[in-house]
């Protein structure tokens, strides 16, 4: 079996505008030479080209898929929503939440960004693929059932685990949320779930402000089942390894997952405008490295990655390269061109000791 790429250029073609950077232009906001959101197609196409150029694109099984379907979309999404999200779109666009502007088309193509993620999930879990990795764009993790926000459109992963539930039965799914900003959208829909455990590490108080805590730890069936780790700027790959080892890999020993999930951003990464976390391609790949290790332990190697944030146009593509690299099993590398640069802007000892502590004062609140 091979790693699966889903992806379609039409993902690429999504676009929102009267933006400059995450300011609506407009009174003193000048517009940007260049226009629009930082949530730009050029991180996602730079990231496909770049496996092009090396080759990695060739040892994957590379792949389309067909949007997500009404069905599939109301099982997140009420109709209200969906319904004038569609009449806007088909009206030359606009906007419906917060940040989250689409052009003529915009709802087929997040219904298609959507799509990707079912087809990956799927092929995963009835064995036609060994694991895969969604390009998916608009991302998902911040769309709340009736409220897009953060450049997100529909709840892609939401979306997927659920289309898969329906039909191949009840399962146990493991999602959890590198992405440098709380996956607020993710937690909301499967809060009080029973069957969904939801980890989500994040830079604190960077996006959305007023989610993301420590204390947020589901409700109901679902109590416990809710994992933040808000983790202050400057963090480094050493403390996100931490997160993974102590934090992350206990919680999906308890859960037994069917089936991991990754909300796959690369904001964290040590340039991205967006954010101050300091980690490198290296630092991806280790993640990812920890995440299959327990995907192979727990549930028979059952993991998918859907692509959410990141956006250096120049860091996303080494960021991404190497996830999927360390995904497939492949030794086509691009070599990481900041790899010096970063290392010596890792946290300092008495910095890392610091976030070490932090890191174990975490692990035993959220897993007594």
């Amino acid at each position: 079996m091979t790693t699966g790429f889903f992806w379609d250029e039409r993902c690429f073609w999504h676009g929102g505008g009267n933006y400059a950077f995450t300011l609506p232009i407009g009174g003193l906001v000048q517009p940007l030479a260049a226009g629009g959101l930082p949530e730009s197609p050029e991180t996602k196409r730079r990231l496909k080209n770049l496996m092009d150029v090396t080759g990695l694109t060739r040892a994957l099984s590379v792949q389309g898929a067909d949007p997500a379907s009404r069905e599939d979309l109301l099982r997140v999404h009420p109709a209200t929503y969906l319904d004038a999200f569609k009449d806007l779109s088909d009206a030359g666009g606009g906007q419906l939440g917060l940040r989250t502007p689409f052009a003529t088309g915009g709802y087929e193509i997040a219904a298609l960004s959507a799509g990707l993620a079912v087809a990956a999930l799927d092929q995963v879990w009835t064995g036609r693929l060994r694991n895969a990795y969604a390009l998916s764009r608009p991302p998902g993790h911040h769309c709340l059932p009736d409220f897009p926000n953060g450049f997100c459109l529909m709840a892609n992963i939401a979306i997927a685990a659920e289309a898969l539930r329906t039909r191949h039965g009840p399962m146990r799914i493991a999602v959890l949320d590198w992405d440098v900003h709380h996956g607020n959208g993710t937690e909301a829909i499967f809060y009080d779930r029973a069957d969904t455990l939801t980890i989500s590490i994040h830079q604190e108080g960077n996006y959305p402000l007023d989610t993301g805590s420590l204390e947020a730890r589901g409700a109901g069936a679902g109590l416990g089942l809710n994992l933040n780790v808000p983790l202050p700027a400057g963090a480094g790959d050493a403390t996100y390894l931490a997160v993974m080892d102590r934090i992350v890999r206990p919680a999906l020993e308890r859960f037994r997952p069917d089936m991991i999930v990754v909300a796959c951003g690369f904001d964290a990464s040590a340039v991205d405008p967006l954010a101050r976390m300091l980690v490198t391609a290296e630092g991806f790949a280790n993640m990812t490295a920890r995440v299959m290790d327990a995907a192979g332990t727990l549930c028979g190697g059952k993991l998918v990655l859907v692509h959410e944030g990141g956006y250096s146009e120049v860091y996303v593509p080494f960021c991404g390269h190497a996830t999927i690299t360390t995904l497939a099993g492949s030794d086509i590398t691009a070599p990481d061109p900041m790899a010096q640069a970063l290392r010596v802007r890792q946290p300092s000892a008495r910095f890392e000791a610091f976030l070490q502590s932090e890191v174990d004062r975490m692990a035993s609140l959220l897993l007594d």
